[in-house]
């Protein structure tokens, strides 16, 4: 997928879409599929019922089905060994099939882009002849991941009886779909034949050594989110008030006491107004008393309140992560569980951001973090070419361009 192929002309398609229900896997598909429909393709979007009402505002028509991953409203679903997050995806898979192909029966798409979880849309894409794109909200494999990542992970899991038998049903099921030969289980989802990395190139391990033929990176895909509603400075705040916001993300959110170290570190600190977003599983009484320089939610519209920010303290989910990156605001990294605790140390080497284990992330430390990070004049001229280079990589018409380019070569083959 060359970087340089231009948006051609093309024909309405039919494009479908899977995913998980998650929001990092959802939302940075959103605007993908928003331009295209506005394009003129007809664009469907397998997904689980919580999600459908969101994916029914890009345009695009959701087509449910049942899954049986832990949701957000259960992250204690999640087990910690990596075995026990590996497994419920390829049992998720094994039943969901079915039921996509179901779905599909008769109305079959003429290319598939899929989420780097969503293990059935390759095998359909292959059933059907059609082409598919994975679009990956995430940091992609790079030359020599395998060695460094992969086999290291492979040898660890292979040491158990029951990471030996994950192996032997993954291969299995690849076996019994017809993708043996295609692809095995360790590179299915980490080497699609074409994909597109909805995430700022800066964000990628080692960038230089990304195949440059399987990926291609557009940035951040982002639209202005006015479906989620605004945010705005609150009447009566001085000009020079720095705004500060708060958030660890949509799933890994019960922390009660890292909220009260932020109320500690930052009530009633001259200079500056939190917006702390506690999630679903708090509720506002277990972080004491609000200062008068905070409001707390359950949930904000993270993107406005960036756009009017100074600095912000997040998990380094890859979704905050880009947002602060697109936005230029500096961060300090609170992360809590899988791909966080790489994105926080790619966002420190970067020069925008401060890494602070979990356990560390006490009042005194958080508040030292911040200022200095604001304070600090470096930061501040990184955050902005860095924020000038996530505008220039193109987003989802970029995203857009390349599913049609892929679109009108699998014309050209059939032609």
């Amino acid at each position: 997928m060359n970087a340089s192929v231009p948006a051609p002309a093309h024909r309405p398609a039919h494009i479908a879409m899977f995913s998980i229900a998650a929001h990092g896997h959802v939302n940075p598909s959103l605007e993908v599929l928003r331009e295209l429909v506005a394009r003129g393709h007809r664009v469907t979007y397998a997904i689980p019922p919580a999600f459908a009402d969101l994916v029914a505002t890009t345009g695009a028509e959701p087509r449910p089905w049942n899954s049986t991953l832990p949701t957000g409203d259960e992250p204690e679903g999640w087990a910690t060994e990596l075995i026990d997050h590996l497994v419920p995806f390829l049992d998720d898979a094994v039943q969901a099939l079915p039921q996509l192909a179901e779905l599909y029966e008769g109305d079959e798409p003429d290319l598939v882009l899929h989420d780097s979880t969503s293990y059935p849309a390759p095998v359909l894409a292959h059933r059907w002849g059609v082409p598919a794109i994975q679009l990956a909200p995430h940091a992609v494999a790079w030359q020599g991941s395998d060695a460094e990542v992969v086999e290291p992970m492979r040898a660890q899991l292979l040491a158990s009886e029951r990471g030996r038998a994950y192996y032997a049903r993954f291969g299995a099921w690849l076996d019994e779909h017809g993708m043996s030969g295609i692809t095995d289980p360790d590179r299915f989802a980490a080497e699609p034949a074409r994909g597109i990395a909805l995430i700022p190139r800066a964000m990628q391990p080692n960038a230089d050594r990304v195949d440059a033929t399987r990926f291609t990176f557009v940035g951040a895909c982002q639209g202005d989110r006015a479906h989620q509603g605004g945010w705005r400075r609150p009447d009566g705040l001085a000009a020079d008030t720095k705004v500060l916001l708060v958030s660890l993300g949509s799933a890994f959110t019960r922390e009660p006491g890292f909220y009260r170290e932020c109320v500690e570190a930052f009530g009633d600190l001259p200079g500056w107004y939190v917006v702390l977003q506690i999630g679903k599983h708090v509720e506002v009484s277990e972080i004491g008393e609000v200062p008068d320089n905070f409001e707390v939610h359950h949930w904000v519209p993270q993107l406005a309140v960036l756009r009017q920010a100074d600095a912000f303290i997040t998990h380094a989910g890859m979704g905050g992560s880009q947002e602060g990156l697109a936005s230029g605001v500096p961060m300090v990294c609170v992360p809590q569980a899988v791909d966080q605790f790489m994105n926080a140390d790619s966002l420190q080497r970067l020069g925008v951001a401060r890494h602070v284990p979990k356990e560390e992330a006490t009042a005194r430390v958080l508040r030292e973090a911040v200022l200095a990070l604001v304070d600090d004049p470096e930061v501040g001229a990184a955050s902005e070419r860095i924020r000038r280079e996530v505008a220039g990589e193109g987003g989802a018409k970029r995203a857009a361009d390349l599913v049609e380019a892929e679109l009108a070569r699998s014309v050209r083959g059939v032609l």
